[in-house]
């Protein structure tokens, strides 16, 4: 199969944080991890690594555009010879109805010449589970939940089969739970099964984190799964009992960034409102006017770096989270694909301006919020820390000058997220 040293897995991540959330369960599960920024111009920093995540923004983008970013970081990650693929989305689907989860595993399977792979986003450990092909978020049908009113990917079904089939023209099944619970040669059989049956997608049913682990072990000699970063967590344990992965005891520890903090957030989910609820008791916060960055965008970042400059010293928060009335109405006003724009764009001009001025520690909340920023930063690549919440782990950038990130999904995260990731970042 390989030797030792040699790159294991290639993961292909749909954007930012979800890349980061995968990188760190690899990681804590015994792989050495690399998070790329897209797809790397070169192989510096990231040689040695035993699995490699390409971070990309294809979520919500033009169908084609998509599908073509991520048969480039395929493409880019076969060169470098992994032995498996993984493409991570969310562990709530999201999606347009268009995609592009679907047309994206289409693309993968046609490159790696396939006609079968999984379908699993679950993520027990933060209350995704999924149960007869429909996805959970905690109690509530994903249908119900909160990510009904996502800005860009309202979540309106949570009938996964249901969904991927208006994706995809492929044949989509179901590996249900009575099969799942009896562990990797059940699910081995029943997909099998499957694929002798013309499916090419198995929706795999997931309660527990076992059943993810039992998930990864069936899954030993499929050249692509895909599914959320929960998904991937029985991977590492197939390569070193394949003796092809050291085992190691946990994440490393990273060097300090120093410098002050800041948060950014960009996230309109519950959970992030909640979080900056209870960041603005105790340290200053400005909240973005989209209207005003609308009509005079330039003297609006003026007067938002007028602001947080002298507040630096107590680890400010600038963000443009808002309850679902006030998204539709800046959407109404502006359209949803300028708001988000704006949004993002001025999110990173400010970040730009902060490590300008001195800041090494940056919490950041929301996918295309953290996809923009560390693009606009430059960052080509991330090494993996210590876990500060499940999904979410500390990460410090390659090049000059390193700086500490917290790269956060709306939805991941207690209540004091933001305070406890000032703690953790150095």
């Amino acid at each position: 199969m390989g030797e030792v040293g040699k790159l294991l897995l290639g993961c292909i991540a749909d954007d930012f944080t979800g890349a980061t959330d995968l990188a760190n369960t690899l990681v804590r599960s015994g792989m050495r991890t690399i998070q790329a920024i897209g797809v790397p111009a070169s192989d510096t920093g990231i040689d040695k690594a035993d699995a490699i995540v390409v971070a990309l923004k294809t979520r919500t983008v033009p169908k084609n555009d998509a599908i073509s970013q991520s048969l480039a970081a395929c493409r880019w990650l076969k060169a470098r010879g992994a032995l498996q693929f993984y493409f991570k989305y969310c562990s709530t689907f999201d999606s347009t109805p268009e995609g592009n989860i679907g047309p994206v595993a289409d693309a993968l399977m046609a490159e790696l010449g396939l006609d079968f792979t999984t379908i699993c986003p679950a993520f027990p450990e933060t209350g995704r589970t999924i149960y007869q092909g429909h996805l959970f978020v905690g109690s509530e049908l994903l249908s119900d939940s909160p990510m009904r009113h996502h800005p860009l990917t309202p979540m309106t079904d949570a009938n996964l089969l249901r969904v991927l089939s208006r994706q995809t023209s492929a044949e989509v099944g179901l590996v249900p739970w009575p099969i799942v619970k009896r562990g990797a040669a059940a699910i081995r059989s029943s997909c099998d099964d499957l694929r002798r049956r013309g499916v090419a997608y198995a929706v795999i049913d997931a309660l527990e984190d076992n059943d993810l682990i039992a998930l990864g072990e069936a899954g030993a000699d499929l050249k692509l799964m895909t599914g959320g970063s929960g998904g991937a967590v029985g991977l590492p344990r197939n390569f070193l009992n394949a003796g092809l992965l050291t085992e190691r005891s946990g994440p490393e520890r990273l060097p300090e960034a120093g410098g002050t903090a800041a948060v950014l957030s960009g996230s309109c989910s519950a959970a992030t409102l909640r979080q900056i609820d209870e960041m603005r008791k105790a340290h200053p916060a400005l909240k973005l006017d989209v209207a005003a960055l609308s009509r005079v965008y330039e003297s609006t970042l003026r007067e938002v770096m007028a602001w947080v400059l002298p507040r630096l010293s107590r680890s400010p928060l600038i963000y443009a989270s808002a309850p679902p009335e006030e998204v539709k109405k800046a959407q109404a006003m502006l359209g949803a694909e300028r708001a988000g724009s704006l949004i993002e764009q001025a999110l990173a001009d400010v970040s730009k301006a902060l490590t300008a001025a001195g800041v090494r520690r940056l919490i950041v909340a929301g996918g295309e919020t953290s996809g923009a920023v560390v693009t606009a930063l430059g960052i080509p690549a991330l090494r993996i820390g210590k876990q500060i919440a499940p999904g979410v782990p500390a990460t410090l950038s390659l090049g000059e000058p390193p700086i500490a990130l917290a790269l956060k999904s709306g939805n991941f995260g207690g209540d004091d997220f933001f305070l406890r990731a000032l703690s953790a970042l150095k």
